[in-house]
């Protein structure tokens, strides 16, 4: 099929070479403008652009397709940008993590002149985790399984119809980043799996989201990565693998920040239910136990301010045994 796809991270990056590989032809890729990254803040080119660029497919990167003002009108560029597209020889279009908002007039130009619509990539099993972090939430809520689904898209965040969908099952040693990349491949190979359907199929199947199981996948803010102590070593666990790598679980002793990167809840710990939540209990299996409001956890990869991830044996033993112990 003759594809424009719409794009920006590496999740995205993985679909498009799926793509490339089943020998569609994408015509055209949208993905947002490069960015200031790294130390030097220097302009990056985003891993869609880049993997476009490496196959010689034409690249747009408009600043906004949506609303200038309160007037609904479309911005100059995003009217430029529409015309472009809408000039182009295609016949779908497949969006995956753009992280640009698509305003109507750019869904029914999908489906002009015989054009087969606009279809989107989207990591959960609809209508569970509609929005921006559908794959964090679902480690943070404690799910045994997540997905893809290939939904229609309509002008309202992620309420398409589903055209089709995959189970992945979440495990207990799932961080948002290796989740992130099963979901990547699964996306990739669900996607050829869809364009062949559409392809073959003149009146598709879709199946509408059942309205009374949505649940809101809100975006993932930086205030959230202190950790509560106070709360359930399993609930703290879920959090501090919900948040890898990004923005990285957090927490202070005697005023200095420490990131907790991955940990686990021990079958068998040394609790101290009378202990303060946050106190460090001492050496365990693999790193250092902390007391949680239920029982203790233990810290696998931690990593000082300004220093370098380490297990959490090094951490604990190289600490001096004087200092306060205990995590706020």
């Amino acid at each position: 099929m003759k594809i424009i796809f719409a794009g920006t991270p590496d999740f995205a990056a993985t679909a498009l070479a799926a793509i490339l590989s089943a020998g569609h032809e994408v015509v055209a890729v949208l993905t947002q403008p490069d960015r200031p990254a790294g130390r030097g803040l220097q302009l990056q080119e985003s891993p869609v652009k880049r993997l476009a660029k490496a196959n010689h497919i034409p690249v747009l990167q408009p600043q906004s397709l949506h609303l200038q003002n309160k007037d609904e009108k479309l911005s100059e560029e995003a009217k430029q940008t529409l015309a472009a597209i809408d000039r182009m020889d295609f016949e779908v279009i497949v969006v995956v993590a753009y992280g640009l908002i698509l305003p109507a007039a750019f869904l029914d130009m999908a489906k002009r002149s015989g054009r087969r619509g606009c279809f989107n990539i989207h990591a959960s099993l609809l209508p569970r985790w509609r929005g921006a972090a559908p794959i964090q939430r679902a480690i943070e809520a404690g799910d045994t399984k997540t997905g893809v689904a290939i939904m229609e898209m309509e002008p309202g965040l992620d309420t398409g119809p589903v055209l089709i969908d995959e189970a992945l099952l979440i495990t207990n040693d799932d961080t948002a980043q290796t989740l992130h990349d099963r979901l990547a491949q699964l996306g990739g190979e669900l996607i050829v799996k869809a364009l062949k359907l559409i392809a073959d199929t003149t009146d598709l199947i879709l199946h509408p989201q059942d309205l009374n199981r949505v649940t809101y996948a809100h975006k993932i803010l930086k205030s959230e990565a202190k950790l509560d102590w106070s709360s359930a070593a399993e609930l703290i666990d879920r959090k501090v693998r919900a948040l890898n790598p990004a923005p990285g679980a957090s927490t202070e002793l005697e005023g200095e920040l420490v990131k907790v990167w991955l940990t686990r809840v021990p079958k068998t710990s040394k609790d101290a239910v009378d202990t303060r939540p946050g106190t460090i209990l001492g050496e365990g299996e693999q790193g250092v136990l902390v007391q949680c409001g239920d029982r203790a956890i233990e810290l696998l990869e931690v990593q000082n301010a300004g220093g370098k991830k380490i297990t959490g044996r090094q951490w604990f033993l190289g600490r001096p045994k004087e200092k306060t112990q205990c995590f706020s």
